[in-house]
C-alpha cells in the first residue's frame, strides 16, 4: 500500500548513497527518452493534451509509492516523507526540437540538470518536434529511487493500460515489498566479506590503464548519440559462437572505443576496462540491488568473432564473482560514499561504464499513445568520460551514448557501434 500522510521511512545505505553522490556537474539520475505516436493525449499532429495525460498519471502513480515521496533530513539521516506529487511541475511540455538531433541535444543538456529535492524525485516531459506526427517523451528518475531494473518496472507501471483501483492497490503492494531480514551469518562469510572489501576499496587506486582521453574532469557540455538495432538478429549472432546479447553489447562497445581513440589521434591500451552493473537476487527495501562486474575488453582483435568469445569467457567467470560480492563496499554507507565519491575522481580501474537492461518485450503505450522508440541514458560519474546503455523494447536494442563532449565524440562512437552491431548479426 501506498505511504500514509506524513508517514517517514529512512533510506537504506544504498539509497542514500545514491543521494550523496548527486552533484551539478555528475546528476545522478536515469533518463529514459522514447517516441510516442498519435494516440489518447497525443494528436495526428503531435500536439499533446497535457490535462488528460496529467489525469491518467495521477491514477497510477499511487502504484508506486516512491513517486509519492521525497528526500528530507531528519538530524543526521535522510528519509523518505510523503509529498503530493503537482503534476503540473512533474508533466510538463517543452519548447520545440529539431528532430532527432535536437532530441539527442535535450537529453545531454538533462544529464547536467538536477532533479529538485523540494518534490518526488522523476519528471515527465514531452517534447514536440521529434518526429513528424510524433511527441517524444523523456522520463527522468533519480537513482536513489530506483536502479535500471526497478526504473524499467516504474516505466511499466506508466505505460501500463489503465485499470480499475483494486488492481491498482494490488500493484502498490507488490511495488513496496516488505524488507526481508538479513540471514544470520557466520565468522567464515563475515571475513570473506571483509577481505572481499578491503580488496575492492584497494582496487580504486590501481592504475589499470594509462592516461587517456576517455578519463579526466567531466565538464559541463555533454554528447548523447541513439542507436537502434534489431534485438533477434544480434542474439542470433552472439548465440553463433556461444555468446549472449550482453556479451555482444561488450563487443560492439570496445570496437567503438577503439575507433572512438583512432579519430582522437590517441593510442590504444590493450584493455579497455568497464564498468558493468549486474542486478542482485535481494532488494531488503533498497531501489537499488546492483553489483558491479569489471571486464577488461580486450581491444586489437579485429575478428569479430573471436573478440566475441573472448569476452563470453570472461563475462561468464566475472558475472558469478560479482554477484557473490554484491554491492560496492564503500557506497554501502554515506561515510564511504563520501570518500569513494572523492577519489573516484582521480582513479584509473575502468574507462567507461556499459549497463544492458532487459526491458518490456511487449509494446507499451502512454495513456493510449504508442511507444515506438526507447533509449535509455545513464550517469556519468568520476572521471569516467564516457558511458553507454542499452534497453531492449519490442524487437530492438536502443542504445544511447552519452560522453563529455569536449573529450570524446557521441557521434563518432554511435556510428562505429551501430556498424559492429551489424557485423555481429552477420555471424548467424
Amino acid at each position: 500500500m501506498a505511504a500514509r500522510p506524513g508517514e517517514r521511512e529512512r533510506l537504506t545505505p544504498a539509497d542514500a548513497s545514491n543521494i550523496v553522490i548527486d552533484a551539478p556537474d555528475q546528476v545522478n539520475a536515469f533518463l529514459m527518452a522514447g517516441v510516442l505516436a498519435p494516440g489518447g493525449p497525443v494528436r495526428v499532429d503531435g500536439g499533446v493534451d497535457l490535462g488528460a495525460l496529467r489525469a491518467v498519471l495521477a491514477r497510477r502513480i499511487p502504484a508506486s509509492p516512491r513517486l509519492s515521496q521525497r528526500v528530507v533530513r531528519e538530524g543526521r539521516a535522510l528519509v523518505w516523507e510523503t509529498a503530493t506529487p503537482d503534476l503540473e511541475q512533474h508533466v510538463r511540455l517543452i519548447p520545440l526540437v529539431d528532430g532527432r538531433r535536437g532530441f539527442e541535444a535535450l537529453c545531454a543538456r538533462l544529464m547536467v540538470t538536477l532533479l529538485p529535492l523540494d518534490r518526488p524525485l522523476w519528471e515527465v516531459l514531452l517534447v514536440p518536434g521529434v518526429a513528424p506526427g510524433r511527441v517524444g517523451i523523456v522520463l527522468r528518475i533519480h537513482h536513489a529511487v530506483a536502479d535500471g531494473l526497478a526504473a524499467v518496472r516504474l516505466v511499466e507501471d506508466l505505460l501500463r493500460p489503465d485499470v480499475a483501483s483494486t488492481t491498482t492497490d494490488a500493484a502498490a503492494a507488490s511495488v513496496r515489498e516488505t524488507p526481508t531480514p538479513p540471514a544470520h551469518r557466520g565468522l567464515r562469510a563475515r571475513l570473506k566479506t571483509l577481505t572481499s572489501g578491503w580488496e575492492r576499496t584497494v582496487a580504486v587506486f590501481r592504475r589499470e590503464v594509462p592516461r587517456t582521453v576517455l578519463l579526466g574532469r567531466i565538464g559541463p557540455r555533454r554528447g548523447v548519440a541513439f542507436v537502434d538495432t534489431p534485438l533477434d538478429a544480434l542474439a542470433a549472432g552472439a548465440a553463433a559462437v556461444g555468446a549472449t546479447v550482453n556479451d555482444a553489447l561488450l563487443s560492439a562497445v570496445v570496437v567503438a572505443a577503439e575507433a572512438t581513440l583512432r579519430v582522437r589521434g590517441e593510442p590504444v591500451p590493450p584493455r579497455l576496462p568497464a564498468s558493468v552493473p549486474v542486478a542482485l537476487g535481494d532488494h531488503h527495501g533498497s531501489g537499488n540491488a546492483v553489483g558491479v562486474m569489471l571486464v577488461p575488453l580486450p581491444t586489437g582483435e579485429p575478428d569479430p568473432a573471436r573478440r566475441l568469445r573472448r569476452i563470453s569467457e570472461l563475462t561468464r567467470a566475472l558475472k558469478a564473482d560479482a554477484r557473490a560480492r554484491g554491492s560496492y563496499e564503500l557506497t554501502r554507507s554515506r561515510f564511504g560514499t563520501r570518500i569513494f565519491k572523492r577519489f573516484v575522481r582521480y582513479q584509473r580501474l575502468i574507462v567507461m561504464f556499459v549497463t544492458n537492461v532487459p526491458g518490456p518485450r511487449h509494446p507499451l503505450a502512454l495513456a493510449g499513445a504508442p511507444l515506438e522508440r526507447v533509449w535509455p541514458v545513464s550517469a556519468i560519474q568520476g572521471n569516467v568520460r564516457l558511458g553507454i546503455a542499452a534497453l531492449s523494447y519490442d524487437g530492438m536494442l536502443g542504445c544511447a551514448v552519452h560522453c563529455d563532449a569536449d573529450a570524446v565524440s557521441a557521434d563518432v562512437f554511435a556510428s562505429a557501434l551501430g556498424e559492429e552491431f551489424g557485423r555481429i548479426a552477420a555471424l548467424a
